[in-house]
C-alpha cells in the first residue's frame, strides 16, 4: 500500500504567466521561482506551484489542461480580517465570506476571490484560532 505523506506542488495552467505570477505576488505574497529550463513556480511555506502556459503545457500534463478550473484553499495567518483588509487595500473583489467551511483537519472560517484565470481561491483560518482570530 502507498503511504502519501504531503503534497509537495500542484500545477495550475494559466492564460498569462506574468499577470498570474503578479497577483500570486502581490496578493498573497508568494514568491516568484524560475527553475528547469525556464520554467515558473510559485513557491510559499514548504510547497509550491508549478505554473503551465496554457498555450504550450509542460508534458506530461493533466488529460485537459486549462486555465481557470482549480478550486484552491489556502490556510492564512489570522486575523482573516487582515486579509480582507489587504484585498479591499488592492481592489481584489472578495467573492463570498467570512463564512464557515471545513478543512482537512477541523472547522475554518473562509473567504473567497478569484486569480486572473478565474480560478477560486479560498483563504482560511482555523475557527478555533483564539479571540480576534476572524476579526
Amino acid at each position: 500500500m502507498i503511504q502519501v505523506l504531503a503534497l509537495d506542488h500542484l500545477v495550475l495552467t494559466v492564460a498569462d504567466l506574468v499577470r498570474t505570477c503578479e497577483f500570486y505576488q502581490a496578493v498573497l505574497g508568494m514568491e516568484v521561482v524560475t527553475f528547469g529550463a525556464g520554467r515558473v513556480a510559485l513557491r510559499y511555506g514548504q510547497q509550491k506551484i508549478n505554473l503551465h502556459p496554457a498555450e504550450s503545457p509542460f508534458a506530461p500534463h493533466a488529460q485537459s489542461p486549462g486555465a481557470g478550473s482549480a478550486d484552491l484553499c489556502f490556510l492564512i495567518v489570522p486575523p482573516l480580517a487582515r486579509a480582507v483588509a489587504h484585498l479591499e487595500a488592492l481592489g481584489v473583489p472578495i467573492e463570498a465570506g467570512p463564512v464557515p467551511r471545513t478543512g482537512a483537519t477541523g472547522p475554518l472560517v473562509s473567504i473567497y476571490l478569484r486569480d486572473p484565470d478565474g480560478n477560486l481561491l479560498e483563504l482560511s483560518v482555523p475557527a478555533n484560532s483564539g479571540p480576534g482570530a476572524t476579526a
